[in-house]
Parts: C-alpha cells; structure tokens; sequence
C-alpha cells in the first residue's frame, strides 16, 4: 500500500547495514553495451557472488524475461528467482531503501530515479522500467511503501543507524538531480525521509565515478562513529587531492551523537583501466561510452556488509590482501569472503552497488 506520509513522521528509520539482515536483493545483468560479451563475464560473476551470499541470508534476484534461463541456470536452488522488467541491474539505486520502526515493522521506500542524471547525464535514455522496480519490490517483501517526492540513489547514501547519514555534495548537489532544491532542503529530506539527524557532506566521491560521486564507492560505514575511507599514495593521482578533503572533513565533524570519526584508510586499487579486449566485446551505444583505457571506478569501499560478513571485491593482486587487512582490522568478529569482481566494476559499479538488503524486524 501506498503511504502518503513521511517515515520520520510515522516514527521510522532506516537501519545500518551492520544490524541483521532478512534477505538481500540483486537484479541479473543482461545489457549488450554494459556487460560485455552479451553479459556471460558479469553474470558469472554476479553468481559467485550470490552463491556464498546465500549461505549466509536469503537471496532474491529480479531477472528480465529473457535473463530468466541463464538465472536459473547459473544460480543456486534456494535462491528466489522473480521475472520483472528492468533496465539495467542496479539494485542498490534503482531499489527500495527499508526503513524500520521501535516495534519491529518495515517499510520500503520508492525513490524517484533517472538513471544518475535524467536529461542532463543520464547513463541510459530510458529508465522507466527501473523506476518502477521499488514498487515490485515492496509487494514481494509484503511492505508498505512511501513515493519519495525527488531524485535519489540508494548508492548515494551510508547511514549510522544513530542519526548520521554520509553523502557527498558532488552527487546530490549536482544539477542533474534536484536543481529545485537547496543543500538544506536535501538535509530536510534525509530527516523525513531516513529518519536521520545529521548529514556528514564529503565534497566528492572517487575519481570518474559515473554516478557522479557516490558515497558508496569511496566511503562505508563500519560501525557508529568508524567509516572505511579510500585513500590514495600518489600525489600525481587526481584521487590523491580528493581523499584528502575528504579525510580533513571526516577529521573536522563530529556524528550526530557527538563522535569524532574513527577513519579506516583503505588502499585504492590499480588505478584499473578497461582492456582493449574488454572494449571490444561491448555493443556501441553513445549513451555508455565504454572504450579501451578508460579509467574504471574501482574501489574496495564497495563492498557489502551482511549478517556478519563481509563480501568486498578482488580487484587487484598488488592491493587485495591489504584491502583484507584493513577490513581485518575494522571488522575483526566478521567472516571476510572475498569475490573475483573485475566484470562487475566493468559495468560501473561493485558489490555494493548491485545489491539491496532488507532489514530482519
């Protein structure tokens, strides 16, 4: 059912990622001129992924008509398999973000979403059947659900589960998501909406992400009061100058509760580029101008926290095992699994990205 309320109002929250978690949702790639060779590499690699996520929570999968053979036949039995249109496989973004109330009920809701920047630099021209993916979700969850009134991702934002939220201002400040509204009218809205009390702003997010700077790809909770952080050695690396504003305002805030923030530093991978061998398997399309030596998103930040474990990417041999250290270190009551992820942040994002948990009430 349709809410027409705000969650804070109807006293709910959205919970961290580390509280349990009842079920995680991932849509199946299929996209030609995303996914090369007509997805085969990213679906493999989203059913390593699903495959150890599922022995640890509930897993559904949104598939496309025609992605429903490959599914099912690449993905474990216990896994629920659902056809819904979509337009490309992102849940995190295109998904609903759960909130949660004192007395143990759950809500969805549906953000407006315009594939990271509509009209303006949107990565695809249409993004209808996306929109929609939210709603879909919330009938299967069998929760009710709230039409958020502007444009926002689900990568976009971490929150604490104690009031705090972190964003950067390089995403939601950006002209091709809600020009109408003010820095404070945003703020406004994670309070209504998330039931937040305060919104840390780091000024970017990693360098040539195409969604115009996520928190998710350069930032992730670990715990109140501690975030991982990527951070870069060579002062030459245009990643270099943005860790560093964003560890100098991570350094100058304090969370919602008081907190100064515990910052884990976590190396960047590579830098990675798009091989010309990859390029080639990608259909033409001018709207995702994939091409040889193109810099890839890629960061270790992207992993995802679920029912203690944490599945973070294998990038880069050189950096893997200190990625593991740092995690080590944040979450040392934790499994760490790590997943062979290259064709994923091929398509633009990583773990994180491509999944969307419900909370366990």
């Amino acid at each position: 059912m349709l809410i027409n309320s705000t969650p804070f109002a109807d006293g709910f929250f959205m919970p961290a990622e580390h509280t349990p978690q009842a079920r995680v949702w991932l849509a199946w790639p299929v996209r030609g001129d995303n996914w090369r060779n007509d997805a085969a590499p990213a679906q493999a690699a989203f059913a390593r992924f699903i495959t150890r996520l599922v022995e640890h929570t509930p897993v559904a999968v949104a598939v496309t008509a025609g992605g429903e053979a490959s599914a099912r036949a690449q993905l474990p039995a216990e896994v629920k398999i659902i056809v819904v249109k979509y337009n490309d496989a992102w849940m995190r973004d295109m998904g609903p973000t759960f909130v949660v109330n004192e007395a143990g009920e759950k809500r969805a809701i549906s953000w407006q979403f315009n594939a990271w920047g509509g009209d303006v630099d949107g990565l695809y021209p249409e993004w209808a059947d996306d929109d929609k993916v939210a709603s879909v979700v919330a009938v299967h969850e069998e929760t009710d659900i709230y039409q958020a009134p502007f444009v926002l991702e689900g990568g976009s934002i971490h929150v604490d589960g104690e009031g705090t939220l972190y964003t950067t201002e390089e995403c939601l400040l950006h002209e091709s998501r809600n020009p109408h509204l003010s820095k404070q009218d945003i703020e406004q809205n994670m309070r209504d909406y998330l039931g937040v009390e305060k919104v840390i702003w780091l000024p970017q997010g990693l360098f040539n992400d195409e969604t115009n700077g996520h928190i998710d790809n350069i930032l992730h909770v670990v715990r109140p009061g501690e975030v991982i952080l990527t951070v870069c050695d060579d002062k030459d690396d245009p990643q270099y100058a943005i860790s560093q504003r964003a560890l100098a305002c991570l350094r100058d805030e304090k969370d919602a509760r008081g907190r100064s923030i515990k910052v884990y530093e976590m190396p960047l991978p590579g830098p990675l580029y798009m091989t010309e061998e990859e390029a080639q398997g990608l259909t033409t399309d001018e709207h995702i101008p994939r091409h040889a030596g193109e810099r890839l998103g890629a960061s270790y930040a992207n992993f995802l926290i679920s029912n203690q474990t944490i599945f973070y990417p294998l990038l880069d041999d050189k950096n893997d095992a200190e990625a593991q250290a740092v995690l080590q270190e944040a979450f040392p009551d934790y499994e760490l699994i790590g997943i062979e992820a290259r064709d994923i942040v091929l398509g633009g994002g990583n773990l994180h990205c491509i999944s969307q948990q419900v909370p366990a009430v």
